[in-house]
């Protein structure tokens, strides 16, 4: 593999900027930050662009299409929050530098009949289609109804190569389905412990206020969703603070639940130049079950929990290029959740942070998130400068995956 030297851009490692500086890649990694480009190396002049790690999405349903569209859109890494790519049968997206890696829960932790069986019209069957599965065993759908069944599932899920473990705490009052099967507080609690006692991390999906608090009562390492089914209070905030816990907001997902879509995202030519016309109609239309919500009151609990220090990372929930799935892109909506943080309050670098460096740390990506001489090449090059204006994520330069550079 050649030795690249990215000279002449801006550095953000993930953290914060470095100033205009040399980074050298050799062999998939970051070899070097600093110094002069060897005789050898090719030159990528980096003048007047910024060099960010590759984005992370902490937030998706995914395939390999739409690994593919990820990558055009800078997005290195996806995580899957319900869905097929597992550890044991994704060996050939790891190895394919032509789409975005990714890391996944598998199924998640629910009742019978229960999220997110709500969304999907009678008869309608998500996935791929039959024939186009990977090889193997069916996906293990871990439905549970009471506590020891979540307990039983737990070795079941990391043995078939989840990433962490997802559990779905949702009463169907958000989507229009009030008195949906969730899980009770008991079944919750033993299936969290029974996963932290195999070291796996925790997650779980939350719209409203009430399974919030019981996501944290049980001990959940992460929030993937944010509640938006009232106004924050103090109250709230500590207790997400207090529990050490991290909280995608995926405020892009609220918004289309509130029936706002990505209309003004479709019509920006950085974005319409990279998606075919189903992606172009799925993100002009929107989820709508939620429309007596307010987007501002979600923005300002995502400032809330910024403020008081509780770490917050970029993720969409976007899925399948279907209307009733809308409002969202895979790549794309990331650099709408992107600015939707900003227009919280967060800076461009906290939001920058949110889709890099604290989303590896808090899923223990060592290798990647950031610009660090012996990590991934995994990388963003953009021209201007989204440290000052977060929307020149768009203007795509170049991405790396593993050293990589995809063809545009």
């Amino acid at each position: 593999m050649t030795v690249t030297a990215i000279t002449g851009a801006q550095v953000f490692d993930g953290r914060q900027a470095l100033g205009v500086t040399t980074v050298l890649v050799d062999g998939g990694r970051i070899a070097r930050i600093g110094g002069d480009a060897p005789d050898d190396a090719e030159i990528i002049d980096g003048s007047g662009a910024t060099l960010l790690p590759g984005l992370i999405d902490a937030h998706v349903h995914t395939s390999k299409d739409a690994l593919a569209l990820a990558l055009r859109f800078g997005v290195t890494t996806e995580l899957e929050m319900q869905g097929t790519n597992t550890r044991d049968i994704r060996a050939h997206i790891s190895e394919d530098d032509t789409v975005a890696d990714v890391r996944s829960s598998g199924f998640a932790i629910t009742p019978p009949g229960g999220h997110p069986s709500e969304l999907f019209p009678e008869g309608f069957r998500p996935g791929p289609p039959a024939g186009a599965r990977p090889a193997g065993p069916p996906p293990l759908m871990p439905f549970s109804t009471t506590p020891e069944e979540a307990v039983a599932f737990i070795p079941q899920l990391i043995e078939r190569g989840s990433d962490y473990i997802k559990f779905m705490v949702d009463d169907g009052s958000v989507e229009g389905h009030p008195g949906l099967p969730m899980l009770d507080q008991a079944t919750l609690n033993a299936g969290v412990a029974e996963a932290k006692k195999h070291g796996m991390l925790t997650v779980a999906h939350a719209l409203t206020v009430d399974a919030t608090r019981m996501a944290i009562e049980a001990g959940i390492d992460g929030l993937v969703h944010l509640f938006m089914d009232q106004p924050h209070t103090s109250e709230i905030i500590d207790l997400v603070k207090d529990a050490g816990v991290f909280v995608a907001p995926c405020v892009v997902l609220n918004a289309s639940m509130m029936g706002i879509t990505g209309s003004d995202l479709a019509d920006d030519p950085r974005v319409a130049s990279r998606l075919d016309d189903e992606w172009d109609k799925a993100l002009r239309s929107s989820f709508g079950h939620y429309p007596q919500g307010r987007i501002e009151d979600v923005l300002a609990t995502v400032k809330a929990l910024s403020d008081a220090g509780v770490d917050l990372l970029a993720g969409t929930d976007v899925s399948l290029p279907l209307p009733f799935l809308g409002g969202l892109a895979h790549g794309a909506s990331v650099h709408h959740e992107l600015r939707y943080l900003t227009l919280a309050g967060l800076t461009p670098v906290q939001a920058l942070r949110a889709a890099t460096a604290t989303t590896a740390r808090r899923f223990g990506l060592d290798d990647r998130g950031r610009i660090a001489e012996g990590l991934r090449a995994d990388l963003l090059l953009v021209d201007g400068d989204p440290t000052i204006t977060i929307s020149d994520t768009l203007n795509t330069r170049a991405v790396w995956r593993r050293g990589t550079r995809l063809a545009m």
